[in-house]
């Protein structure tokens, strides 16, 4: 077979090879490896040409392998010889002591200078600037003009190839980007809780750019989800709502992140800085919904004590006057407890040191009070009802007992007993009254519980109900 036809044999063969796929680092490894082999040649580098960055940056090698490189070898055109090839325009061909070439650059991380001959020839798209590629060889070696053609020839035809996979993988990053996107809106309009908004925006960051860790920080300073661990690189994005910034998106990796990456993670901030405005504003909602059917149930448990006072027969004005505003100081001290915690339990222990400072405000002095309060949690609702029966039981205490009221809060058994005790004369056989009508029917209704009444040198008072 003359060299004629054996050329065009390579040629055929090299461009079927490469156009055998459109994934870009499998077509540049076929590239470098057909070019190679159709050229005798000890190694072939492939360069591709960042327009943004004026720069040919290594891509794929045969006789050398460019993943082992801590850093992809860069050329501006004009730079070295492959980079003069560029430039030019133009192939050029050295048959011995390349390295010894002026326009030679060394790489530290790129054993070039083993090599004697080098062939570099540009790839160019349309007249446009696609890459550059050479072909080198350990001995030295003359290059026939039908060689130099065929190179020429094979890197025409694989500059369509190589847009064409530039396009693949710009695609596929797209798709990419988009479905990264499409997973954290999908998290943001299902969920309506913030901090499974945050957690789903995190790990999609992570898996997006493949990040070491990532982690939201508030506008407070507070880290919500922090994932993975710190990388060498750290981006930090923020996250702005209507020109003011909420936060920020902090990503990490080992590696320096692309223009194209760094634009992704901007668009994954914009859609955390919606998830983090839209679950603030549903808690909002929820919380003045809460508000308002605690304030409703509160003002009709007030309606409903003002209208059992009034029908007591040979009622004190004064006295009545004076009780209502302690129920209703009772049911505000609740209220404020759930409020500032924004919980749906209520520590026992504290609020009942909070009514019984209101209670003994004002009181002559004389009057002792001890209490020893265990660790109780109770859930909203019971604990206004508790905080009325602990109203009801400790007034008494205070206006008709001895020196010495102690109050006592412990759990037993799964019961949770609550006792006032004083040493004044006990019961003195009543235990009647519009205030004790309302801590019976509060303890059996609300508390499920019982209350107990006895004379233990005063009255002990004590309301038992299950925890």
């Amino acid at each position: 077979m003359d060299a004629s036809a054996r050329h065009l044999r390579l040629l055929t063969e090299t461009i079927a090879a490469v156009n055998s796929t459109l994934d870009l680092e499998e077509v540049l490894g076929l590239v470098a490896s057909k070019v190679a082999e159709s050229l005798a040649a000890d190694a072939c580098f492939v360069y591709l040409y960042d327009e943004r960055a004026d720069e040919l940056v290594l891509r794929a090698t045969h006789g050398t392998s460019v993943e082992e490189m801590t850093r992809r070898p860069r050329l501006r055109p004009g730079e070295g010889i492959t980079g003069s090839a560029a430039a030019g325009r133009a192939p050029i061909a050295i048959a011995a002591s390349a390295h010894l070439d002026p326009r030679f650059k060394q790489f530290p991380n790129l054993p070039e200078d083993e090599y004697e001959s080098i062939l570099a020839v540009p790839i160019l798209a349309r007249d446009k600037l696609a890459g550059a590629l050479n072909v080198r060889t350990r001995a030295p070696r003359e290059h026939t003009e039908a060689e130099i053609d065929l190179l020429v020839a094979i890197a025409s035809q694989v500059a369509h190839t190589i847009e064409h996979a530039k396009l693949y993988a710009e695609a596929q990053r797209r798709v990419h980007e988009l479905e990264a996107l499409a997973r954290i809106s999908e998290a943001v309009s299902e969920s309506l809780y913030l901090e499974e908004s945050l957690e789903a925006i995190v790990q999609t960051t992570i898996a997006a750019v493949g990040a070491t860790g990532a982690a939201l920080v508030l506008e407070d300073g507070a880290i919500a989800w922090p994932e993975g661990r710190p990388g060498a690189h750290a981006l930090r994005l923020p996250l702005r709502w209507k020109r003011r910034q909420i936060g920020e998106l902090v990503c990490d990796r080992d590696t320096a992140f692309s223009d194209e990456e760094r634009q992704l993670l901007e668009a994954i901030a914009h859609h955390a800085a919606v998830a983090l405005e839209h679950g603030r504003a549903v808690m909002r909602g929820v919380l003045a919904q809460e508000i308002h059917h605690r304030v409703k149930n509160n003002l009709q448990t007030v309606a409903s004590l003002l209208r059992l006072q009034a029908r007591a027969p040979h009622i004190d004005a004064r006295k009545a006057l004076d009780d209502s505003v302690n129920r209703i100081l009772a049911i505000a001290a609740v209220h404020e407890v759930l409020t500032e915690h924004r919980e749906d339990d209520v520590d026992l222990g504290e609020l009942i040191d909070k009514l019984r400072a209101m209670l003994v405000q004002g009181l002559v002095s004389g009057k002792q009070v001890e209490s020893e309060l265990a660790t109780v949690s109770l859930a909203g609702g019971r604990a206004t009802a508790l905080a009325l029966v602990f109203c009801e039981l400790f007034g008494n205490a205070l206006e008709h007992g001895g020196t010495t009221v102690r109050i006592e809060l412990a759990t037993h058994d799964g019961e949770v007993a609550l006792a006032i005790i004083d040493d004044g004369a006990g019961l003195n056989g009543g235990a009647s009254g519009t205030g004790l009508s309302i801590v019976r029917a509060l303890v059996r209704d609300e508390l499920g519980g019982r209350l107990e009444l006895r004379n233990e040198h005063g009255l002990r008072a004590e309301v038992v109900f299950p925890a």
